[in-house]
């Protein structure tokens, strides 16, 4: 029976409500630039690299320094971390919201990026702490899982409502308030934590974890942006996966380790960080192509489309409730099971749509998939947060936080390729005869190339040419969708593999 004094009193609660906000924040802006790239574009007139900088160099750096700043938090105090990020996080939303130049933007956004960086593992070590009791401590995680998974849904919303009313510098601004709350109440109802004996701090190693997952995001980043077959982007992979090979074994070797990664010897952790990452790999690849798919295909304005993603946070919320309650009495690993085949399900509803088909039909298969992926998110945060010592709770955190970045970044370049390769094979036989010079590649190209295209082209040409678009580019969604439950169904199943053999080896 676990004892009365561990449980959580109303200070941790109310604790538990500041500690979601910043991690609403920080995943909200992965995604609220969406809505105001037109505007600061036509403000400060961009290249189109630099664009992309603007939109990436904040998930670039906050992937990257995720492990450094989770161990830096283990060592010299969880809340600390927290509070000097939220300093830094603040003060660079009000750098970018009156930014005058470009390059101005590219390093208030870097900085958000370093910001953003040190509040999901500070957030979840402090949950850690806070909560000792295991239901409890279920329940927290579920309502921070669904405040950060719920952000980039709600990012593009937000800026649209802003963007209506203000400059698109009011993006930025909303982050602002949040953070001084944070610095007020935060030593108030937060309590410090660290390593009771910290270790030496792994300089080298943190040098190689921050090379080798920018090297990874970034590779994969630019196949997607390209396509398959892209060198630079492959190389980059291939350096990052070597990094990445030598920062492990150092890891392996050290007594006071960046990360921990014997914790991969546990079976429930290495099954409930391998089901997070996939989860994220497909969720991601695919929430991308959805948004296409809503514009192109069922020609839904660029603010409606965000709108009527409001329901798929409804089920990712569904998802996180339900395996937080039946995680008082079914194992992690069925329950990682049981989500991983119901997002599969999802996704095998999203492969039988056509161009016929109506918007509330995309949003019900896709809001069964976010079911699955809030029920695999909450349970496996849950089990990497846990299974580490107390004392190492924030590289834990840090460690399945890099791995559903990094899946992020796989998942929209390798279910991104595979559905633009779908793409250019569907609509090569269906192009219109009489193309322009140059309109045939840039519509085969991508879907984007295909609409922007048939703006330029008289009547006759642009309404066969944007058919074409949307079959092809609806074949390339629900093909992808299949590839992605079957992804998800071979996950499962090498996930029950998993629990049958560590049953196994308990009766023996």
């Amino acid at each position: 029976m676990t004892d009365v004094t561990e449980r959580a009193g109303r200070r941790e609660w109310a604790g538990l409500a500041v500690l979601t906000l910043p991690a609403l924040l920080a995943s909200m802006d992965l995604s609220v630039l969406f809505m105001a790239s037109p505007w600061l574009a036509a403000d400060l007139q961009p290249t189109g690299p630099q664009l992309l900088w603007i939109l990436d160099v904040y998930g670039f750096l906050m992937a990257g320094l995720l492990l450094t700043m989770g161990a830096l938090g283990d060592r010299i105090g969880r809340r600390k971390v927290l509070l000097l990020g939220a300093a830094a996080f603040g003060a660079a939303s009000v750098l970018a919201a009156y930014s005058t130049t470009t390059e101005m933007l590219i390093l208030a956004r870097a900085l958000l990026g370093v910001g953003g960086a040190t509040l999901a593992p500070s957030t979840l070590a402090l949950i850690r702490t806070m909560f000792r009791e295991e239901t409890e401590r279920r329940a927290a995680i579920g309502a921070w899982t669904a405040a950060f998974t719920g952000g980039v849904a709600l990012g593009p919303i937000v800026g649209g409502l802003l963007l209506e009313h203000f400059w698109w510098g009011s993006v930025f601004l909303i982050n602002v308030p949040v953070m001084v709350a944070l610095l007020v109440i935060g030593p108030l109802l937060l309590p410090e934590s660290r390593e009771a004996a910290p270790g030496r701090f792994d300089l080298p190693g943190a040098a190689m974890s921050i090379v080798a997952v920018l090297l990874l995001v970034h590779g994969g980043k630019e196949i997607a942006h390209v396509g398959a077959v892209h060198w630079p982007g492959a190389t980059a992979v291939v350096l990052g996966l070597a990094v990445g090979v030598v920062f492990v074994r150092r890891q392996a070797r050290l007594a006071d380790p960046l990360v921990d990664v014997r914790l991969f010897r546990s079976g429930a952790f290495s099954s409930s960080f391998a089901a997070y990452t996939v989860i994220v790999v497909c969720s991601a690849g695919m929430g991308l192509l959805a948004v296409q798919y809503l514009q192109v295909v069922l020609g839904i304005a660029p603010f409606a489309a965000a709108l009527w993603q409001l329901p798929t946070i409804a089920g990712t919320i569904i998802g996180i409730f339900v395996a937080t309650t039946l995680g008082r009495a079914v194992r992690p690993a069925a329950i990682a099971v049981a989500g991983l085949l119901v997002a599969a399900a999802g996704f095998v509803l999203v492969s039988t749509l056509d161009v016929e088909s109506s918007v509330v039909a995309l949003i019900g298969g896709y809001t069964v998939l976010t079911a699955g992926t809030g029920m695999v998110a909450a349970r496996a945060i849950d089990v990497i947060v846990s299974a580490a010592p107390p004392d190492r709770a924030g590289s834990a955190a840090a460690l399945g936080e890099t791995g559903a970045e990094f899946g992020g970044a796989l998942g929209i370049a390798a279910l991104g390729s595979i559905a633009a390769a779908v793409y250019r094979a569907g609509i090569v036989g269906e192009l219109p005869s009489g193309l322009p010079p140059g309109a045939a590649e840039a519509a085969t190209a991508t879907v984007g190339g295909a609409v922007g295209t048939a703006e330029q082209l008289p009547t006759e040409l642009a309404e066969p040419l944007l058919t074409a678009a949307q079959r092809s580019f609806a074949e390339a969604f629900t093909t992808t969708a299949l590839v992605g439950a079957g992804l998800l169904v071979v996950t499962a199943g090498a996930v029950a593999l998993q629990m049958r053999n560590a049953r196994e080896m308990q009766r023996s």
